[in-house]
């Protein structure tokens, strides 16, 4: 979206709220995009996740959604209400579901790929025309949205965040993964066993689109 916008002569600054858990290359390519682009980048003071869970002695999971609100809406919010007249261009595509985004009335919004109908498809294609290479995971490494195959790939392609994952499990008390999800245990030291003992994991396609938490993830 930055991209076509920056080719069509509009002029914006790119918002970025990290969580201080993306996976290495996140920040990397929102900074390589502003610099391309001649973009400023601008990022809201905010907390970082591993600062809340000890603040908190939680963890998020599906009945603790604090990560999002307090990392990146609330940071988002401030800043726009420093800042009034502000326009907050959101990335939703044309063939998603009809929704409005979740900051409020702080702002004007745009949404430029609904404006010019493109779904999934007119964006693959554009990276592709462009060269464009998304990092495949823009969310938090301990997204506890994540599918069983993003768990999984974790363990395998960053095994010292997926450790970091087990030793907050067992210094809070609690999981990510919420009991009963699945037939899977919620616990990552539990699951990490399942995982090296081969158990197969439905769906498992490393291509597969994500389905991740929508606000931390590009």
């Amino acid at each position: 979206m930055a991209h076509r916008m920056a080719a069509l002569g509009e002029d914006f600054a790119l918002l970025f709220t990290p969580t201080g858990n993306e996976l290495e290359g996140v920040a990397e390519y929102v900074e390589a995009t502003a610099k391309a682009l001649n973009r400023e980048l601008i990022v809201p003071s905010g907390p970082s996740l591993l600062t809340l869970i000890d603040k908190f002695s939680a963890l998020p999971n599906n009945r603790q959604r604090w990560c999002t609100r307090m990392i990146k809406i609330e940071p988002c919010k401030a800043y726009l209400l420093g800042h009034p007249g502000s326009t907050l261009c959101v990335g939703l595509r044309a063939d998603e579901e009809e929704r409005q985004g979740m900051y409020g009335a702080f702002a004007d919004y745009r949404f430029p790929l609904r404006e010019w109908g493109w779904g999934i498809k007119e964006v693959l294609a554009y990276q592709k025309e462009h060269d464009l290479k998304v990092p495949s995971r823009t969310d938090c490494a301990l997204c506890p949205y994540q599918r069983l195959i993003d768990w999984r790939n974790l363990l395998r392609k960053h095994p010292a965040e997926y450790a970091l994952g087990e030793a907050l499990e067992a210094k809070v008390g609690h999981t990510f993964r919420s009991p009963s999800r699945d037939t899977w245990p919620a616990g990552l030291k539990e699951l990490r066993a399942e995982f090296e003992r081969g158990r197969p994991v439905r769906g498992a396609d490393d291509d597969e689109e994500q389905e991740a938490c929508r606000v931390c993830r590009l």
